[in-house]
């Protein structure tokens, strides 16, 4: 024990503060923004790296939402700082507040209101922001689900100042993921949320330190994007096996998924795969075959893995054994 005790002593000093993997040498101070699972991860970096936190805003959960995703209030309640959910973070009194405690940054990490000039004035060093794409691309409201829409093969996360218009503040650090061609929404996120990580992490003494790179956004090479709603997933069977599988994974659960209408009963398609057929003048239609389900889809033929009749998810045996194996029409 004693010899082990020795070299341990022995052992090179851990990095100074401040380093790629250490702590700030000075404590800052940031009152921070956030919610949902990218919240919690980039709060944790700030603490991991002796931010100081005075102050988290964040939302109530919305009972009419499936909440899917971790609670930033308890993680800051987990390590003691105060937490605030106001309807509205640019009301005189919450203002007053957070200008009491002179913040030297704010950060909003998937805060899901805007801020705006009078809060933004506020911090001594900026108001950046997490946002979940390679900007300029996907500005605005959930960027994942866009770019998988679109058929995107590589997303990610960028940290950037904010101004009062949306996602156009100037780009301090970016990470990359690649989008693979079955990936849902979800899995996607999974891996936009490690992006945010590593990005905040990575730049983050540069950026306490005032040294971190600002890089001006060329908006004219993206485009703003709006939220979603469930009937945007209504399925248009004109479209290209191609385009209704982006669909489909795009919206898959925990999203409001893909759907349709089958024999006059709701039809909600959770997984597809692309196949190597192509149809000649085919109605768009669904059918079970060698245990199997697919989709007719303009000239195209797309694997149907999993659905949902009528409310309630079946396989394909309990399909064919309920409505038989012919060829049924969607009902477009």
């Amino acid at each position: 024990m004693r010899e082990r005790l020795l070299n341990m002593s022995s052992l090179t000093p851990s990095p100074s503060p401040g380093g790629r993997g250490g702590r700030v040498t000075a404590m800052s101070s940031a009152v921070v923004f956030a919610y949902h699972n990218v919240g919690v991860r980039c709060l944790s970096v700030l603490l991991a790296r002796g931010v100081e936190v005075p102050l988290v805003v964040t939302h109530r959960d919305n009972p009419k939402e499936t909440i899917w995703f971790d609670s930033v209030a308890e993680l800051a309640a987990l390590h003691g700082i105060p937490v605030i959910t106001p309807d509205n973070p640019n009301a005189p009194e919450v203002i007053a507040q957070i200008r009491a405690l002179q913040p030297d940054f704010f950060f909003s990490f998937y805060y899901r209101e805007m801020l705006k000039r009078e809060l933004l004035e506020i911090p001594k060093s900026g108001a950046l922001n997490m946002h979940g794409s390679l900007l300029p691309k996907y500005r605005g409201r959930v960027p994942v689900n866009w770019a998988i829409i679109h058929g995107e093969t590589e997303t990610g996360s960028t940290l950037h100042y904010m101004t009062e218009k949306p996602d156009n503040g100037d780009i301090v650090a970016q990470q990359a993921v690649p989008i693979l061609p079955n990936d849902t929404a979800l899995q996607v996120f999974q891996k936009v949320t490690v992006a945010a990580e590593m990005a905040l992490h990575d730049v983050l003494p540069a950026l306490l330190a005032g040294t971190a790179p600002k890089l001006k956004q060329d908006l004219s090479k993206g485009g703003y994007f709006g939220g979603r709603k469930a009937e945007d997933g209504v399925i248009d069977w004109s479209r290209s096996a191609q385009e209704i599988h982006n669909l489909v994974r795009a919206v898959a659960p925990p999203y409001p998924g893909a759907t349709t209408m089958l024999m006059g009963k709701p039809m909600r398609i959770l997984q597809t795969m692309l196949t190597k057929c192509r149809l000649e003048g085919k109605t768009p239609a669904f059918y079970v075959k060698e245990g199997k389900a697919y989709a007719i889809c303009g000239r195209d033929l797309l694997r149907v893995v999993r659905f949902e009749m009528d409310g309630v998810e079946m396989n394909t045996a309990e399909f064919a054994a309920k409505y038989g194996t012919e060829k049924f029409e969607f009902n477009c």
